[in-house]
């Protein structure tokens, strides 16, 4: 078997606690082999955090890998068990990967044909570029930095994840890398119009030239939910 013998994508939601354990079962049903849940934080305002449906700041992002003609069942499925788009429910998206190792791509494999029935086969999307992530990777204690300068561009919320460095000192100096471990990732869901002045204005405040030492990254978002 090869990587073209499967459409793999990348689910990505942004829920509470509460209903990722919701969220583990639809997909535990499914068999889906690889399944990430993190705990990060909301950086709006308690207005805009209940506008977009998650009213509480203790979020956790659930990652997992799915087989693209999955995508629709699997929304359709959350879209009834945890009503998206309703307060305290929160937002999924997929993104397109471009490989994975062979035990994962067997396992979705297994996971696809057994769905084939339900779903149906083939991977006829065009790519929906209506919203992208943008990703900014920053020193420790920056996000609220970073999450104002992506308002000023428009931005009405985030998400923060914790991380630590794991690159070499020596490469990162190379690089002109801080060398602070301790990072932070923030993440915010653009759409097509303000993405490119949202970047921008992350990276005139908290780029590499500044003491926030950003990185600033972004993706496209092909399927999503609970986005308004």
């Amino acid at each position: 078997m090869s990587e073209k013998n499967i459409s793999i994508r990348l689910l990505i939601m942004i829920t509470t606690p509460k209903l990722a354990d919701k969220v583990k079962k639809v997909l535990d049903k499914r068999k889906l082999p690889i399944q990430y849940n993190i705990h990060a934080k909301g950086t709006a305002t308690s207005e805009i955090m209940d506008a977009l449906g998650l009213g509480n700041p203790d979020k956790s992002i659930v990652i997992s890998t799915i087989p693209h003609n999955q995508v629709d069942a699997i929304f359709d499925e959350l879209s009834v068990k945890m009503k998206i788009g309703s307060v305290n429910s929160g937002i999924a998206f997929t993104v397109p990967l471009t490989g994975a190792n062979q035990l994962i791509l067997n396992m979705l494999k297994k996971s696809d044909d057994e769905q084939n029935e339900e779903c149906g086969k083939g991977d006829k999307k065009m790519m929906n570029e209506k919203y992208s992530m943008i990703a900014a990777v920053v020193n420790r204690g920056y996000s609220a930095e970073v999450m104002e300068a992506a308002k000023q561009a428009g931005a009405s919320g985030g998400t923060v994840i914790n991380s630590r460095r794991i690159t070499d000192e020596e490469i990162s100096s190379v690089w002109g890398l801080s060398v602070q471990d301790e990072k932070e990732i923030v993440l915010i869901v653009a759409d097509k119009e303000s993405k490119v002045d949202i970047m921008k204005k992350i990276g005139e405040a908290c780029g590499m030239h500044s003491k926030a030492k950003g990185i600033i990254l972004s993706f496209p978002i092909e399927d999503a939910i609970g986005l308004k």
